[in-house]
């Protein structure tokens, strides 16, 4: 073991070291400005970019595709025809409802003449109270028959105006799902024939986001996100909404959290994955320090000799080095992400306060220059 030089051994707390008597060891502290920054924290998260209002366009009734006037990516207006079915049975309906409420009103008319004459004769005594009623009766039905048969009618005409397929709403067909030719059956599900979408400049993102993160997600929120299909692009956002219903997929609870996505350039596409970042805290233009600078705390056994600490009693404090003297500042923080912290009040932007300090010089064991001071050396690492 090397001789040891009393003027060139530094006793620490939680660290000896032992330096040669040709060589000292140095302590070098490292500062940071206090300075005005952004703080930050965000979550991030995949979702499926998609128009704001889709419409499944489909058909009351069956028959086959007689007509279609749109394709893929076609514009179309509310009201305008985009197909057509074959109307030959459903105009054959309506006509035999027709017919049928013919009949019934012919019945109707004749039971009306029959029912007036029993009556005056009722009133006569000439007729028993039974035949009388009997014709009523006859009367009666022959209204309920008309009733129906006009039910009937309405009925064939409205589905033989579902034949033709109209756009509910103004927008863009993003899919088709029929041919000409083709029949559609509507007897126990309504056909999809058509989804249009409202306006494609007005896209959303559906982000699905972790039951550990979604504390934190509210609505209003700044919201960044990229797509793979243009990747040097960013996109601007905002939470909209925030979903209450939960999902689970192998053990893993998500939210739905949905996004505003303006699309004025129409780049975003229905379908396309988006890579979300969500900023749950954003304060921008504060006086911001390294949150380390706040767990700093200088020891006397670091001091060269001349150098003092001026201490002060406060929860959070910072530290300065005025020539030879460190000294403390009481001050108020604000928010903090756990890198940087606000500073509220205490200490005036541009001071330079110290964040950490390393050991350099001298001939140090191993694994004590590796050592942190702060950190408590295990019992069994003993000085041979």
């Amino acid at each position: 073991m090397k001789r040891l030089c009393k003027a060139g051994m530094i006793a620490l707390t939680v660290l000896t070291l032992t330096a040669s008597c040709d060589k000292k060891a140095t302590v070098d502290f490292q500062t940071a400005k206090v300075e005005k920054g952004n703080i930050q924290t965000t979550i991030t998260a995949t979702g499926t970019i998609e128009p704001v209002t889709s419409v499944t366009v489909g058909t009351q009734v069956s028959g086959i595709v007689s007509k279609l006037y749109v394709d893929y990516n076609s514009e179309v207006k509310k009201g305008q025809v985009i197909a057509e079915l074959d109307k030959t049975n459903l105009t054959s309906e309506l006509n035999t409802a027709k017919a049928n409420l013919n009949s019934a009103q012919s019945t109707l008319a004749y039971e009306e003449a029959n029912h007036n004459r029993y009556k005056t004769l009722y009133d006569k005594g000439l007729v028993s109270a039974d035949e009388y009623e009997t014709a009523r009766l006859q009367y009666l039905k022959a209204k309920d028959q008309v009733t129906t048969a006009s039910q009937n009618v309405q009925k064939a005409q409205t589905n033989l105006g579902y034949a033709t397929i109209t756009s509910p709403i103004d927008g863009v067909v993003l899919s088709k799902s029929v041919e000409e030719g083709q029949t559609v059956a509507a007897s126990f599900s309504t056909p999809e024939l058509f989804s249009i979408a409202q306006d494609l400049t007005n896209m959303r993102v559906i982000a699905d986001i972790d039951e550990a993160d979604i504390g934190g997600v509210k609505e209003g929120q700044r919201v960044s996100f990229t797509v793979d299909a243009f990747p040097e692009d960013h996109f601007e956002g905002q939470v909209t909404q925030v979903r209450q219903q939960a999902t689970t997929e192998s053990n893993v609870v998500t939210y739905e959290v949905v996004i505003s996505a303006p699309n004025n350039d129409l780049k975003l596409k229905p379908g396309l994955t988006a890579n979300v970042t969500i900023f749950t805290l954003e304060k921008n233009d504060v006086l911001t320090v390294p949150a380390k600078a706040l767990r700093f705390m200088p020891n006397e056994a670091l001091l060269s000799e001349g150098q003092t600490i001026d201490d002060v009693e406060a929860p959070q404090k910072l530290w300065t080095r005025e020539g030879n003297i460190f000294k403390a500042h009481a001050v108020e923080t604000g928010t903090s992400n756990g890198i940087t912290t606000e500073i509220v009040s205490g200490i005036s932007e541009g001071t330079e306060v110290l964040v950490d300090f390393s050991i350099s010089g001298g001939e140090q064991k191993e694994e004590e220059q590796a050592a942190n001071p702060f950190m408590p050396r295990p019992k069994n690492n003993k000085k041979k």
